[in-house]
C-alpha cells in the first residue's frame, strides 16, 4: 500500500481526500462488496486547540538568542476518519483512510514549544499542515491483517494525540482473537509522522535513527473480563528492546468498584546499540476505588537503571501510571507517587460534566552531572463538559490547567482549552 504524507497549503485540498474516499468506496461495488459499504463509518472531527505554557523561575528556553518566556498557539484542525466494512467471502478486505489538516489561528515565534504546528527554519510556526494516511485491511475469521498507516495504540507503542493532529505509524499488524478471551498481536512499523509533522520519518530514540520497530504480544481476559494479563515484547532495531508485563483487575465490592493496574517493564540496548548502553526497569502500580460519582486513585512508579523510560520519540508515555498532561516522571532512577480524584456530576443532575484533580511527586532522580537526589512535582486539573442533546450534541469542551516545579529542569504553568465536535457523515 502506497501512503501519502504531504504538507497542504489550502483547506480546498481536503476535497481531493474526500473525492479519493468516494472513489475508493465505489470501486469495489459488486455482489461481494456489500459489507464494504454497508458497514462503513465516516466521521469528521473538528478540533479547536488553544495552548499556553509559561516558563517560571528563569527556566525558559533560549531560541535564536532570545528567551522564550512562554509558548503559545491556537489551531483549528479537521480529522476525517473513514473506515470501510469488509467485503463478503472467506477473506474480507477493506480500507481505512485518515485525512488530517490543521490551520494556525495564532502563534508566532512563541509557538516553537507548543508542538501544535511544524516550525520553519526561521523559527516561525507553519500556517497550516496536514497529511493523508491510508491502510488496507483483510480479515479471515477473527484474525485481521492491516498494512499501511494509521493511529496505532498499543501498550508497547502508543501514538500521541495530545495536540492538533494525532501521530500515525506506517507498518503492518496482525491481530488474532480466535480463542475466546485471548487476543494476540504481532507486527512491524517502519516510519512515523509525529503529531506536529506532515512528513513520514524514520523511527528515532533521543533523535538517533533506529531501524524497524518489531513487536509481539498477547492479552488474556478472564473472570468475566474483570481480569486481564498482558505480555509484550518490542525491539527498535539497533537501539533498544523492551518487555512489558501487565495485570489489571476490577472487583465490585458492595457499592464500590475497586481497580488495580500493575506493571513491570524491562528495557535495554539492542543490536548495534546506536544510542549507547541502555538500562531501564519500571515497577508500577495504580489502585482505584469508585463509589457513586467519586473515583479515588493512588499510584506508585519506580524506575531503576541508568536510563530514563525508553519509548520512540514523539510517542505517548501513557503506559506509565504517573503519565500526565505535562510530565511522565520517567527520569533515570526516579521514584514517584500520585493521588487523584475524579468526580462525575451526572450523580448530582449534570450529565456530561466531569472534574479531575491529581498531584504527583517525584524524587531520587539521577542527573547527567552526577546528582542522585533530583526532585519534581506536578499538579493537574481537567474540567470537561460534553453536550448531551440538541444541535450541538457530543460537542465537548476541556480546560486543562497544570503546574510543574523541578530542581532538575523547567518550571511550568500551563493552560489548554480544547473543543472537539465529532460529525457523523456515514
Amino acid at each position: 500500500m502506497t501512503l501519502i504524507a504531504t504538507a497542504v497549503r489550502s483547506p480546498l485540498l481536503l476535497a481531493p481526500s474526500l473525492l479519493a474516499l468516494g472513489v475508493s468506496l465505489a470501486l469495489p461495488m459488486s455482489a461481494h462488496a456489500e459489507g464494504f459499504v454497508e458497514d462503513a463509518k465516516v466521521s469528521l472531527g473538528l478540533r479547536n486547540y488553544y495552548f499556553n505554557r509559561n516558563y517560571l523561575n528563569g527556566t525558559d528556553p533560549v531560541i535564536r538568542g532570545e528567551r522564550q518566556g512562554q509558548a503559545e498557539g491556537w489551531t483549528q484542525s479537521f480529522i476525517l476518519d473513514a473506515r470501510s466494512g469488509y467485503t463478503a467471502g472467506t477473506i474480507g478486505v477493506g480500507l481505512d483512510v485518515l485525512g488530517l489538516y490543521s490551520i494556525k489561528l495564532d502563534g508566532n515565534r512563541g509557538a516553537a514549544n507548543t508542538q501544535l504546528m511544524p516550525i520553519h527554519g526561521d523559527g516561525q510556526a507553519a500556517d497550516d499542515f496536514g497529511r493523508t494516511a491510508v491502510a488496507a485491511k483483510a480479515r479471515l475469521s477473527k484474525t485481521e491483517l492491516k498494512v499501511g498507516e494509521w493511529f496505532a495504540v498499543l501498550p508497547i507503542l502508543r501514538a500521541d494525540d495530545g495536540r492538533s493532529l494525532p501521530q500515525t505509524f506506517q507498518g503492518a499488524q496482525l491481530t488474532s482473537s480466535e480463542i475466546d478471551g485471548l487476543t494476540l498481536y504481532g507486527g512491524q512499523f517502519w516510519k512515523n509522522s509525529q503529531r506536529n509533522d506532515a512528513s513520514r520519518e524514520d523511527l528515532t530514540y533521543n533523535n538517533i535513527k533506529g531501524d524497524d520497530f518489531n513487536f509481539g504480544g498477547g492479552e488474556f481476559k478472564f473472570n468475566g473480563n474483570n481480569t486481564m494479563v498482558g505480555v509484550w515484547h518490542a525491539r527498535l532495531e539497533d537501539i533498544y528492546q523492551q518487555s512489558y508485563l501487565q495485570l489489571t483487575h476490577s472487583q465490585p465490592v458492595g457499592d464500590w468498584v475497586l481497580g488495580a493496574n500493575l506493571g513491570y517493564i524491562d528495557g535495554k540496548d539492542e543490536g548495534a546499540a546506536k544510542a549507547g548502553r541502555l538500562d531501564n526497569k519500571v515497577y508500577q502500580g495504580s489502585f482505584s476505588a469508585k463509589t457513586g460519582s467519586n473515583t479515588f486513585t493512588v499510584a506508585y512508579q519506580k524506575l531503576n537503571g541508568s536510563t530514563k523510560f525508553m519509548r520512540v520519540d514523539g510517542t505517548s508515555g501513557g503506559t506509565l501510571v504517573n503519565d500526565g498532561f505535562t510530565n511522565s516522571y520517567d527520569a533515570p532512577n526516579e521514584r514517584s507517587w500520585q493521588v487523584r480524584h475524579d468526580f462525575n456530576f451526572a450523580g448530582v443532575g449534570i450529565p456530561g460534566l466531569t472534574l479531575m484533580n491529581r498531584y504527583v511527586s517525584g524524587d531520587s532522580i539521577h542527573t547527567a552531572d552526577g546528582r542522585k537526589d533530583g526532585e519534581e512535582w506536578g499538579r493537574e486539573s481537567e474540567l470537561a463538559y460534553t453536550i448531551q442533546d440538541g444541535t450541538l450534541k457530543n460537542l465537548s469542551v476541556r480546560w486543562r490547567n497544570s503546574d510543574v516545579r523541578r530542581d532538575v529542569g523547567q518550571d511550568l504553568h500551563e493552560n489548554r482549552l480544547i473543543f472537539n465536535y465529532p460529525l457523523s457523515i456515514l
